[in-house]
């Protein structure tokens, strides 16, 4: 199932969220060079995204990971490194992987803003973003592959969604074989579905010899977020005032 937008009326314009969405297309664009050089997105992700190895200390240094025909990411032992749990989240593998992660933004992020209020949404945010990178290095301590992408945080803002907006409507598009339709459903219907799919890519890692290239997906940093966002959402909710009306702008 895939969300393409929700019956949700927000009472004011997110702007935490569509700044998010402008940080994370200008990175895509300026520093990745949108995937179009394979040199420039490599050396992005090797220099910026978050190696767990590198954090923990338990990856050698000099060790070499495969990011293309001809190019190797070296684990080195620089003091960005420790910035890398934070840069990660704004920067992505492809153009699939933006614009998924771009859409689950724009969906769901509108509302659990609205609720929470600006500056609060955005510590939210970035905490989930963090412990969705903790948890990865938890179950992968001696990964030296570079993980990135906002899918962590992101996550962590579904798990709110949960909390505050159980029972709202979502469009979502399905595919039954060669046949496609949209259908509309409870977000709670949604969300479980979803992140059942996410614990069920991240179960076999537990029994991986090597959890760190046992699949493409940071599966643990996904479960993370989006634990993180439902433990969390209830400390950051603004609470909005009796007799508030709200907008009718929706998703």
């Amino acid at each position: 199932m895939i969300p393409i937008s929700d019956d949700n009326p927000t009472s004011r314009r997110p702007i935490v969220t569509i700044g998010l969405l402008v940080a994370m297309g200008a990175v895509w664009i300026f520093v990745q060079g949108a995937g179009f050089d394979a040199v420039t997105l490599a050396t992005s992700v090797c220099n910026w995204g978050m190696v767990p190895g590198e954090l923990t200390g338990r990856a050698a240094i000099g060790t070499a990971v495969p990011m293309g025909p001809g190019l190797v990411c070296i684990v080195d032992a620089e003091r960005r490194n420790f910035l890398t749990p934070l840069t990660s989240l704004f920067l992505h593998g492809g153009w699939g992987h933006i614009l998924g992660n771009g859409l689950f933004l724009w969906i769901f992020g509108d509302n659990v803003e609205d609720r929470m209020g600006r500056l609060r949404f955005l510590v939210f945010y970035l905490l989930c973003g963090l412990v969705a990178a903790a948890a990865q290095t938890f179950v992968a301590p001696a990964s030296a592959i570079p993980m990135v992408g906002a899918s962590g945080a992101i996550s962590g803002v579904l798990g709110a969604y949960l909390v505050l907006f159980p029972r709202v409507r979502v469009r979502v598009l399905i595919f039954l074989f060669i046949f496609a339709d949209v259908i509309t459903v409870p977000a709670w219907t949604m969300l479980i579905y979803w992140i059942a799919l996410q614990v069920l890519g991240a179960l076999p890692q537990l029994g991986s010899v090597r959890p760190d290239v046992s699949a493409g997906v940071a599966f643990w940093a996904h479960v993370g977020g989006f634990t993180a966002g439902l433990v969390l959402t209830r400390a950051f909710v603004r609470e909005p005032p009796r007799n508030a009306r709200w907008g009718q702008r929706t998703s």
